[in-house]
């Protein structure tokens, strides 16, 4: 499949507000975004056959009401489990960020330790300083992880939103996620180290977890927003990096959606 034949759904309603980045990203790495309203799937108006990369974009789906993506989770769940059951064992990919992230986590489909893609095992809690967090952070990526979109991923800066990032789970939970390296990037100081403490780790996430996958590595979820990050000049050192030659071709983000591009190309 060439890349330009790649579909890609980008979910949006309902307080979702990432659309056009998400897009402009999809785009930018020659992937074909529809923007497409949740009640429109619902009704049968599109169909998840039609794509082969969906993505839970950011935003306050349903204004964070019951816990961020929790009634989004639901409406999903019960509305569009058959496609979605039928997308992943097709070998598609699924992408969350940030409010898709937490979707995904309540819907189960991330870590799907044991398979099962609709029971939740983990969750993202508020963050421990109490306050909506509007930043920088730097995450590593794990060399290990089967994650389809990291590969190739050695550190990366990425802006981040939200009030209700930390990553939770039992310890078991935890500690199987980490042995099968499903916790594909993590937040890390400035000496390259698991960060504990803010702000290097934002949220008070355990095991400093900013993002995870399934065992397949074809479905990520991660709280910062790569779609944010398109452009060099969307980064705050892009003065400095320009005054010493340093300034990119592009934003440190593109690369998650040219691995999952790239990916979809290679294999449809």
């Amino acid at each position: 499949m060439k890349r330009s034949d790649v579909k890609v759904l980008v979910i949006t309603g309902f307080g979702l507000n990432c659309e056009r980045e998400t897009a402009a990203a999809c785009r930018l790495v020659g992937a074909a975004p529809e923007l497409v309203h949740l009640n429109d799937l619902i009704a049968g108006k599109h169909t998840l056959d039609e794509y082969e990369f969906l993505i839970f974009i950011g935003g306050f789906s349903f204004g964070d009401h019951l816990g961020s993506g929790t009634v989004f989770a639901n409406r999903v769940k019960f509305r569009l489990r058959e496609q979605l059951e039928k997308f992943i064992a097709d070998g598609k990919l699924v992408m969350g960020v940030c409010n898709g992230f937490q979707t995904l986590t309540r819907l189960g489909m991330v870590p799907a330790l044991n398979g099962d893609y609709f029971s939740q095992t983990v969750a993202l809690a508020h963050n421990d300083s109490g306050v909506f967090r509007d930043d920088w952070c730097v995450l590593k990526a794990d060399p290990a992880s089967p994650c389809v979109f990291t590969k190739r991923i050695d550190t990366i800066r990425l802006p981040l939103r939200h009030g209700e990032g930390k990553f939770v789970a039992d310890e078991a939970v935890l500690n199987e996620i980490e042995a099968r390296h499903l916790a594909a990037v993590k937040y890390v100081d400035a000496d390259g180290n698991p960060a504990t403490e803010f702000p290097a780790n934002p949220n008070g996430s355990l095991r400093s977890i900013a993002g995870i996958c399934d065992p397949t590595g074809r479905i990520f979820g991660l709280m910062p927003h790569p779609e944010a990050f398109l452009s060099p000049y969307n980064s705050p050192s892009w003065t400095e990096d320009k005054s010493a030659g340093k300034l990119a071709a592009e934003g440190e983000g593109v690369v998650f959606f040219r691995n999952a591009v790239d990916y979809i190309a290679d294999h449809f």
